[in-house]
Formats: C-alpha cells, structure tokens, sequence
C-alpha cells in the first residue's frame, strides 16, 4: 500500500503521526508503506478515515487479501464480497466464513507445521477479512450445513471449540443467516465428496466452488451445477430444523 506513503507525505506527517491518528505503531506504518509483512484488518478502514479516500484502502487491502490466496480460491474469493446469497455444505471443518480466529489459528497450525508465527497470524487475518461480508448493510443470505461430526471432533482445544460452538449459534441467530446440522443418523448423500460452496450474483448466475485438501475448483457448468445445488438442498432437507440445530449445538457446548 504505496499509497499510504504519498498521500502521508502530501499531507506532511510523519509516520509516528499517522500511526497515533490510526492508533497503531510507526513501525506498522513503515512495513505498510513498504508492502513487506501482514496489514491489520482494522487498519485501512483507519487510513480511509484519515485520508479522506473513499474506501481506497479497504478496497487494496481487499486484493491484496485475494492475491495472498492460493490460486485456485482467488476467484471464489474475489466472487463472495459481492454475493446475493451463500450456501455452504462441510463434513470436515467448520466453513471459513463462520470460523473464529483461534479456530482458524488451530487449524493452519496443524497444516503447517513449520510456519512462523506471523505466518500464521497473516493466514488467520486473511481468513477473518473474509467474514466482513458480513457487515455489508445488505449482506448476502447465508446457509450452512455442518456435519455432526465436525461439531463434535475438538480443535484447538475445549475453549477454542466451545467458542466456535457459540460463534455458531449467533450466526444462526442472524436474520439472513440459517445454520443447520446434519446428524450421523442421516446416512448416505450426494456431497459425501467434500465441501461446496454455492455462490449466486446479483444478476441470478451461480457458481460452485468445490474444495479438496489442497486443491478446490470452480463448476460453472450449467448441468453440473444444476446436479450439486439438488444434492445440496437434498441435505438441507436431512438435515436439522434451524431451531432443533441449535438445541444441539448448545447441548455440545455445555458438555462437561
């Protein structure tokens, strides 16, 4: 984020001022204006305040976010901050969009062993930026079906999961939000495959992003995603009420 540097310079700060007026340290300041190491999330809507810029920098920190993607997810990524609406299927993990920090944390650890810690932190922040879909003043209405047994396999710890567990239930609780569960008792599907998500634009187009361990795939054929959005509404209907999703969900969490 050059930009920083000029328009600071323009406006004859130093970077010890700029830091105090975004409440963040001089040192944060120099390897933004350098481009070396992770942005804050909170930090470019800080400068557009300061600068007076319209959402420049929340819309660079954005592709920068995209770009810090692997390949096969940049599109997907880039499509999400624009979606009408979300549904998402996982018998694996909790989706991104819903996860919290320290279980986001817990998961890029164990999948990577040897990264640095601010390798890490830079992942979680990638990861978290994405939920500010969230915070649109019309967000995207958004579905999820979660397996139980990812609600019951413990990351991070017990602190970390019941907090994702409660996570969990104040997205269910959103008003453009449907969080379900689809118990073990269900039997065979059609997505036993892995994860989907299924994106639809504003103009009414859907997309389906398909996601392996270290791969993932954008379906755009018209019949191939005609076939997944039936096998994801076949799940939605195996799976829990929203209300009797919550009831467990809760009971999980208060589980000594």
């Amino acid at each position: 984020m050059r930009d920083a540097r000029e328009l600071r310079h323009a406006g004859k700060w130093t970077q010890m001022q700029l830091a105090k007026a975004v409440r963040t340290s001089s040192s944060t300041i120099s390897r933004l204006e350098s481009g070396e190491g992770p942005v804050p999330s909170d930090l470019p809507p800080l400068l557009d305040q300061v600068f007076m810029t319209d959402g420049l920098f929340k819309r660079l920190y954005g592709e920068i976010q995209r770009e810090g993607f692997p390949v096969h997810s940049r599109r997907r990524i880039r499509l999400e901050p624009d979606a009408a609406a979300i549904a998402e299927w996982s018998q694996t993990v909790v989706p991104g969009l819903v996860q919290t920090p320290a279980y986001a944390h817990a998961l890029f650890r164990q999948g990577d062993p040897r990264a640095g810690d601010s390798e890490i932190r830079a992942m979680v922040d990638k990861r978290m930026a994405r939920q500010d879909v969230f915070l649109r003043s019309s967000p995207p209405d958004f579905s999820v079906v979660i397996c139980e047994s990812v609600l019951r396999r413990t990351v991070g710890g017990e602190d970390v999961m019941r907090d994702q567990l409660g996570a969990l239930l104040s997205h269910g609780a959103r008003r453009t939000s449907v969080v379900q569960v689809l118990p073990l008792s269900a039997g065979c599907h059609g997505l036993m495959d892995g994860p989907i998500s299924i994106l639809t634009a504003l103009d009414g187009s859907v997309i389906v992003y398909a996601e392996g361990v270290r791969s993932g795939a954008i379906i755009e054929d018209p019949n191939a995603v005609k076939q997944l959005t039936r096998s994801y509404n076949l799940v939605t209907a195996s799976a829990l009420s929203p209300d009797a999703s919550a009831q467990l969900i809760l009971k999980l969490m208060e589980a000594p």
